[in-house]
């Protein structure tokens, strides 16, 4: 199946370092409960190590997609019709943006461990939000397959 060029979809899963880190949290976590005895150890490393991953795994579940004429950013969903033209913002940019350009008003998806980013202005005058700031690893296919959406709504 060919998806058509108005067509992304990418999640920003947390890097692989964070697993590692809830790991050695549920271990903490089995240390703690040593004094207890064996059942109340295996416990907190079962539990610990449980609730870490599952952290882990919901703020690594934010999704970039461009499907059905608009953009879907993490709970932010924009008809493409209501967008400006957007721009890839590199490593330093995207620190810039995230940091002393950002505006309070604008709508940011950000991923810290995601260098690259996409900008996009909104140019719905009824829509108080200046702009998204969308993480993705990907930023020149999310920019082809917003302006291929915008294309195909035109």
């Amino acid at each position: 199946m060919q998806l058509s060029p108005a067509h992304h979809d990418e999640r920003l899963t947390a890097p692989r370092s964070w697993w590692g880190i809830a790991v050695l949290i549920g271990l903490a976590c089995a240390l703690m409960l040593l004094p207890l005895g064996t059942l109340p150890l295996l416990t907190g490393l079962v539990g610990g190590t449980g609730l870490a991953g599952l952290l882990v795994s919901s703020y690594g579940s934010a999704r970039v997609r461009v499907v059905n004429g608009a953009l879907a950013a993490g709970d932010a969903r924009i008809p493409v019709t209501a967008l400006g033209d957007p721009e890839i913002l590199d490593a330093e940019e995207s620190r810039a943006w995230r940091t002393y350009k950002a505006d309070t008003r604008a709508f940011m998806l950000l991923r810290s461990y995601v260098p690259t980013a996409v900008r996009v202005e909104v140019t719905d005058p009824a829509d108080p939000t200046p702009y998204l700031y969308v993480s993705t690893r990907e930023p020149q296919a999310l920019v082809s397959a917003i302006r291929a959406a915008r294309a195909q709504a035109a």
